[in-house]
This record gives C-alpha cells, sequence and structure tokens, in this order.
C-alpha cells in the first residue's frame, strides 16, 4: 500500500468536491467538527476552489493519497486563538481520512507523524489537538504516538442526543 502526502498550494474542483463530500458525510460530520446541537449535523454549504484558497492562507494542508487516489487531508495552524494552552511555537492539527478505503489501515498513524515533521521544520515546538471523547479510536492514537491529555471541556458537541467533551491534547517535538 502507497502512501504518500502533498501540500496544497493551488486548489482545485476536485479537490474542493473531494473535502466538500468528508465535510458533509453524515459518517464524518460528529468526528470532525463541534456541533452544538442536531440540528450542526446537518450538511454544510459544498467547498469551493475559492474557500480552499482562503483556507491556505492560513493554514498549512496537506492531501493524504493512497495508491494515487485522494483519500484524506490534514491540517496545521501555527499559535490560533482556540489553543487550549496559549503557547507560542505551537501548531493546532487535524485530520481526516475521508475514504473508507483508506480508514483503519494505520493511515493515520503515517500521516501524523509525517505532520509532525512538517511543523517541526517549520521551528515549532509544541502540537495541541482536540478529539471529541467518543472518537476512541483516535485517543488511542493520539496517546500511542506520545500526546498527554492537558484539559477536557464538557459539553464541547453533540451527538447521539447529549453533549460530549472535547479532549485535549498536546506533544512537544
Amino acid at each position: 500500500m502507497k502512501v504518500h502526502f502533498k501540500k496544497l498550494i493551488e486548489p482545485t474542483t476536485e479537490i474542493a468536491a473531494a473535502l466538500s463530500k468528508w465535510e458533509n458525510d453524515p459518517s464524518l460530520i460528529p468526528l470532525i467538527r463541534p456541533n452544538p446541537n442536531a440540528e450542526a449535523l446537518l450538511r454544510r454549504e459544498p467547498v469551493t476552489v475559492d474557500d480552499l484558497a482562503q483556507r491556505i492562507k492560513h493554514n498549512h494542508i496537506y492531501l493524504i493519497y493512497m495508491q494515487g487516489e485522494l483519500i484524506g487531508a490534514m491540517d496545521y495552524q501555527v499559535n490560533p486563538a482556540h489553543l487550549y494552552t496559549k503557547e507560542t511555537h505551537s501548531a493546532w492539527i487535524g485530520i481526516v481520512i475521508g475514504e473508507e478505503i483508506g480508514q483503519g489501515k494505520g493511515i493515520g498513524a503515517q500521516a501524523l507523524r509525517y505532520l509532525e515533521v512538517e511543523i517541526k521544520l517549520q521551528g515549532l515546538k509544541r502540537i495541541e489537538l482536540g478529539v471529541f471523547e467518543f472518537n476512541t479510536r483516535a485517543v488511542r492514537l493520539y496517546k500511542k504516538l506520545g500526546y498527554k491529555e492537558i484539559a477536557r471541556i464538557e459539553g464541547f458537541t453533540y451527538w447521539q442526543g447529549k453533549m460530549w467533551e472535547d479532549i485535549r491534547m498536546e506533544k512537544y517535538i
């Protein structure tokens, strides 16, 4: 299984369509964005090339390919306002393996290791992330890769009829 990563420099309609598909997939929505209520679990507007052009002004976005097929994306922001620990030289990361064919194959771990190297090359010293408490697979992965829990934010996201915590984790690199 050949996996490679590519920094998004020039958005295309194909890339926008893939991200739009994943951001509106009912099985992924609860995992990739906080939802204050049941209505928030509904579809969003499609992602456009212009949307992506705006995103890459503030996010470093990397595309994940398996066997030449786009299966996911990951990104980081430098010192965003939503960091739990306001420490300079920090990156906030996000990752989604959007295509089912790429899920459960260790690609998420490969992607995170790659992203950590890219972040370190930028001179950043710390990574922070948030993961919803019901996403136990992701929590296990982050712990396995050395991320430590630093906080829990109660009532952060809605899923399956109730509010769940956001677990904040960090790793120094």
